[in-house]
């Protein structure tokens, strides 16, 4: 008759013998010719389908997929790539949505900028125009000078010849200079009302300006009650 130690024993190996036998994974799948095939790893001949992975007492621990060939995984990696740009793309517009509902947090301030951007361009173009105006008066007491030698221009002195050239380039360059700054201009007020059309959005969704509220080029606020608040 066997002792209570011994005993104790056994029913200890048969536990740890279950446990083990419990743990220990069990795969199976059916393979391209209709066979159901079990091991005790992953089956070489169900790399390309799905195969379950059972513990020992018969219950699904999980699926698993088919391997990939080289192309495959080469477009998955090249789909996961395209979907961590996007997800990058998506999160840096938020970031700058963020910045310039920071910077513009009512049309009030985005009008008031875009004022003060295009006024400073008219300053420019003022000191431009000023300068047009001393280049004519200048050409103006060069031409008195030059009525002398009308007759045959080649006899006049080089040196008015040079200060008459020299004029004439001064006032190309300021014409030139004139026709960039309207050109800036126009640039200045494309790149606000993209902005307004991003902003307007933003505005309503952070519960400030109405939706239809815009701003005209000239700086002026649209959308609103006269005398209203913006």
């Amino acid at each position: 008759m066997l002792s209570k130690k011994t005993l104790s024993l056994n029913f200890l190996v048969l536990a740890c013998l279950c446990g083990a036998a419990s743990a220990q994974s069990i795969y199976s799948c059916v393979d391209a010719k209709g066979r159901k095939i079990t091991a005790d790893r992953p089956i070489a001949e169900c790399t390309d389908r799905t195969q379950q992975e059972l513990m020992g007492s018969g219950s699904v621990r999980r699926q698993i997929g088919p391997s990939l060939t080289a192309q495959e995984r080469a477009a998955q990696e090249e789909k996961d790539k395209l979907a961590a740009e996007a997800l990058a793309r998506e999160a840096e517009d938020k970031r700058r949505d963020r910045a310039l509902l920071l910077r513009y947090p009512s049309p009030a301030v985005h009008q008031q900028e875009r004022a003060t951007a295009l006024a400073q361009i008219e300053e420019v173009i003022k000191a431009s125009s000023k300068r047009t105006l001393e280049l004519a008066e200048q050409r103006k007491a060069m031409n008195s000078e030059f009525e002398f030698y009308v007759k045959d221009p080649a006899k006049a002195p080089l040196s008015l010849q040079r200060k008459l050239e020299e004029n004439d380039a001064s006032v190309g360059v300021q014409k030139k200079f004139v026709l960039e700054q309207d050109q800036e201009k126009k640039r200045v007020n494309m790149r606000f009302d993209e902005e307004l059309v991003k902003l307007k959005g933003l505005w309503v969704l952070a519960g400030g300006a109405p939706a239809n509220a815009s701003v005209s080029t000239t700086g002026g606020l649209k959308g609103t009650k006269a005398g209203a608040k913006p």
